[in-house]
């Protein structure tokens, strides 16, 4: 039986969906416990999950899982809230900021899948000993307001001595998703890009990779795995067995070489050739994108309400217990 995945692309502001059969498997579903999966955007920042995904690790654990593009942390809170999908995938932030707003229905993290960002800062000219220093006087095209990738950039920019109020320009007008186009059109003298969009400007000679912010941030919990507290009660067998296949799916990545882990999450990225995508996965693996473990340390969870802190986006710091559970990433490790 063909299982299907629900992705929906975001490209020059026009959004379309399609649902595209991307493994054959010999499998019956109907035999299987069905949970819809919701991911904040659909990335190679995210390989492990799909080679997990494609090589069937799900199902050998049970699970018949549908994946679902939501474009947002916002809306991934939502398909849980809704409950239109059992498990997310996003930033921890966000069920801190539903925590500090009194959710009934506390949203946990149980399995921590990126140790550190995923994008990277953009010039227009190759700069081999860059300084982020240079950015000083400098417009550089970054993210909205309060999401992650800005605050992480605003987080390195003040470790390293520039105010990102006054010592540069940021430019937050324009849509996540447009700003490599904006970039080549001539905006800006920098820009911070995830992937696809940092090797696409390589490739078209339009811009180069400077610095990571991965890198200069240090480790930092990006994105995890969280659902209601309230299904993790009722479910917690299916936790446990979702949170096996992608401990999995982090194990093959990391003891394959970037061009097998590509060749395996090749279906789901039709719109990009083998070698781009090849070239993306050693990217990340080489900077040490993705944990070993699943499980959700308490010294990341730290720094990441020391970047919300810093931000101005915390309104008070949440305990560590109150919203990472750990019990089935160490069972899965």
């Amino acid at each position: 039986m063909k299982k299907r995945l629900s992705v929906f692309f975001l490209t020059t502001g026009l959004l379309f969906s399609s649902l595209t059969p991307v493994s054959t498997l010999a499998a019956d579903t109907s035999e299987l416990e069905s949970v819809t999966l919701s991911e904040v955007a659909h990335s190679i920042f995210y390989a492990p999950q799909y080679v997990a995904y494609e090589q069937g690790y799900f199902i050998d654990e049970g699970l018949d899982v549908t994946i679902t593009t939501a474009f947002g942390a916002d809306k991934v809170m939502a398909a849980l809230l809704s409950d239109s999908a059992e498990i997310g995938l996003m930033g921890c932030e966000s069920t801190i900021y539903a925590y500090n707003e009194g959710a009934a229905d506390t949203i946990l993290n149980f399995a921590q899948l990126t140790q550190r960002a995923g994008n990277f800062l953009i010039a227009r000219e190759p700069i081999s000993d860059f300084k982020w220093s240079d950015l000083k006087d400098h417009t550089v095209l970054g993210g909205r307001k309060g999401g992650m990738p800005e605050m992480v950039f605003e987080y390195i920019l003040k470790n390293n001595g520039l105010d990102p109020a006054t010592d540069l320009t940021i430019d937050q007008s324009i849509d996540f998703g447009s700003t490599g186009a904006a970039f080549t059109s001539g905006l800006g003298d920098f820009t911070v890009e995830f992937e696809p969009s940092a090797t696409a400007l390589e490739k078209e000679g339009a811009g180069y990779v400077v610095a990571s912010l991965g890198v200069d941030s240090g480790y930092v919990p990006y994105t995890s795995y969280c659902c209601k507290s309230s299904y993790l009660d009722a479910h917690s067998d299916v936790v446990q067995k979702f949170t096996n296949a992608l401990q999995k799916g982090v194990d093959y990545v990391l003891t394959h070489t970037p061009e097998e882990t590509a060749s395996v999450i090749a279906p789901q990225f039709a719109e990009s050739d083998l070698d781009t995508i090849t070239k993306i996965v050693d990217r990340y693996h080489s900077q040490d994108t993705w944990k070993p473990s699943l499980i959700f340390d308490q010294d990341h969870f730290t720094t990441l309400q020391d970047i919300l802190e810093s931000a101005g986006e915390l309104t008070e710091r949440v305990p560590y217990e109150e919203l990472i559970v750990t019990d089935y990433a160490d069972q899965a490790s």
